[in-house]
């Protein structure tokens, strides 16, 4: 049976996705990567008005975008009505080594703060693995208390786990990490499901560098579905679009809800030029989204499915 959504949440979720209750949302609250795609000379109102730029190009085609604090606001104050905004509560990368991962969060910046912004939604990501011991109690710790935060002021929650080695000789781009990232990604699925934010933005289950078999893709994807109660988004880590493109068919064929992405939309115009870059903007962005959201529209699971609004009674607002 459907979960009850207060007011809010069920409006952030409607705000933030299409007609037909599909997420399609542009992804550019990067900063880390994003500055080091830059020329070493590039200052910070180059910085934002390149994000503004790509911003504004593309959000008329999404049903909202994902921003963030340090280089987002001028993307964010001019998105069209039409638009859902999402912002990134946490601070880019993350404190220990490589395979002791800590969330960093500001100390100026919160859900509260947020929500005054006019967002539609909150995004948390953390990197996380099941077999972390007290630092994945941590994480999920982590999880449950932006969960609170946000219930507290109405606005749904969108979570997103990236995965990690836990093994300083076992890279992620390994064949070995390969072997381990479905077992691993679905039981981040499912342990995060069970923290119930209300929406999961997930790693595609298999490395496709190593696994072309889109059956495997296909009963990867079906795996997390089963185990996940909440609805689940894809996210694109960068790769090449025409990969992201067909996890996305994948995906959505097998109980993905839609997708939230950048680079593999928009990377390539980082470097250019500014003519260049609204050139790639207006043709070859422009035709990405569309082809990621006429798969959604035709293959993806409704979020409704697992939500319903809160029963319109005579007293609702007096326990609201």
């Amino acid at each position: 049976m459907p979960r009850t959504l207060t007011p809010g949440r069920w409006r952030g979720l409607k705000m933030t996705s299409d007609a037909q209750d599909l997420f399609t949302i542009l992804a550019f609250d990067q900063r880390g990567t994003f500055t080091q795609m830059l020329s070493a000379n590039t200052g910070y109102i180059e910085a934002v008005t390149m994000k503004h730029e790509v911003v504004s190009a593309l959000a008329p085609l999404v049903s909202a975008v994902l921003l963030d604090a340090d280089y987002g606001l001028k993307a964010a104050l001019d998105l069209p009505r039409s638009c859902g905004l999402l912002m990134a509560v946490e601070k880019s990368g993350y404190s220990g080594d490589s395979t002791y991962r800590r969330a960093e969060m500001y100390d100026h910046w919160n859900v509260e703060k947020i929500k005054r912004a006019g967002a539609s939604a909150v995004k948390l990501l953390v990197y996380y693995h099941p077999e972390a011991g007290a630092l994945a109690e941590e994480i999920e710790a982590l999880v449950k208390d932006i969960r609170d935060q946000c219930h507290q002021h109405d606005l749904p929650l969108f979570v997103e786990p990236i995965s990690y080695s836990l093994d300083a000789s076992v890279t992620k781009s390994s064949a070995a990490f390969a072997e381990q990232r479905p077992a691993i990604v679905r039981e981040t699925a499912q342990r995060f499901s069970r923290l119930q934010p209300d929406v999961l933005k997930l790693e595609f289950p298999i490395d496709v560098d190593f696994n072309t078999d889109t059956d495997q893709w296909n009963a990867a994807c079906e795996a997390i579905s089963t185990i996940c109660d909440v609805p689940w988004v894809l996210l694109s880590a960068g790769v090449d679009f025409d990969i992201f493109e067909r996890q996305v068919l994948a995906a959505c064929q097998h109980g993905a809800s839609g997708f939230l992405a950048g680079r593999a939309i928009w990377k390539e115009c980082v470097p250019m030029s500014p003519e260049d870059r609204q050139s790639f903007l207006k043709t070859g962005a422009v035709d990405r989204l569309k082809s990621l959201t006429d798969i959604t529209g035709q293959h993806a699971r409704r979020w409704t499915e697992f939500y319903q609004p809160l029963a319109t009674t005579e007293d609702w607002y007096s326990h609201y």
